[in-house]
């Protein structure tokens, strides 16, 4: 019988929570693909204590997610000050050109025939915040495409040797939960006709979304480790 790929690249949760610590159990489910969490904790304990330091200062209130914005409501630039406060620097490219040489016969003295310059070999991925060796994104209700973005960033910056590891903070909130918010607000704080439920809609981030995507490889060789906002992380108006 054939065994689940979760099941070989997923580390387990008891794994997970010794090693980054347990006290936003409540507020966040964690989920690490390739040792992502013992990653961030033997090769970058300092941004992984920057990054659970954003965390438990950040929540969402219930006024927040009923009113509009979508991914850049005010939440999100609350989020973005919380991570530029302990360091991360934000909206981080990476470009790269390619320099390819060619050598007849052995040894490192053989000479060079040919020389190929392949410009913007990787060109223009983007990631929210970056800190020494750990790339970081926040997304909150944008189309789920985005992770593949998200997840292709990683990968660049991996394979580039600048990051060990990438981190995401998304939403893990069920229809019920947006269900029982009730209805949209307009910009003066008025109720709408539009539920709250209907703006969360079926093609929007969440985090199962996402982990199906790391389960089939999107973000290559590189560890990816998620936070989950959880109704515990979202605070009464």
């Amino acid at each position: 019988m054939a065994r689940r790929v979760e099941d070989a690249v997923f580390d387990e949760a008891a794994q997970v929570r010794a090693q980054i610590g347990g006290q936003l159990a409540s507020r966040y489910s964690v989920t690490s693909y390739r040792s992502a969490a013992a990653v961030l904790a033997q090769r970058s304990p300092e941004e992984l204590a920057a990054i659970l330091r954003v965390l438990e200062r950040f929540t969402i209130s219930r006024t927040e997610i009923r009113s509009p914005g979508g991914n850049r409501m005010s939440a999100t630039a609350r989020f973005a000050e919380l991570a530029a406060a302990e360091g991360f620097h934000q909206e981080v490219r990476i470009e790269a050109d390619l320099l390819v040489r060619l050598r007849e016969g052995k040894g490192d003295k053989a000479p060079e025939i040919d020389r190929i310059l392949r410009a913007d070999y990787i060109h223009n991925h983007l990631v929210d915040f970056w800190r020494g060796r750990v790339a970081f994104d926040y997304e909150w209700n944008s189309k789920d495409q985005t992770y593949d973005r998200d997840l292709y960033a990683f990968r660049s910056f991996f394979e580039a040797g600048v990051i060990d590891v990438g981190v995401i903070v998304t939403r893990e909130l069920s229809q019920e939960f947006f269900q029982s918010l009730g209805y949209c607000l307009d910009r003066e704080g008025r109720e709408t006709s539009n539920t709250v439920a209907a703006k969360f809609g079926a093609s929007t981030t969440g985090t199962h979304k996402l982990i199906s995507r790391i389960a089939a490889g999107r973000s290559g060789g590189c560890p990816v480790l998620v936070f989950g906002i959880l109704p515990g992380n979202i605070s009464p108006d």
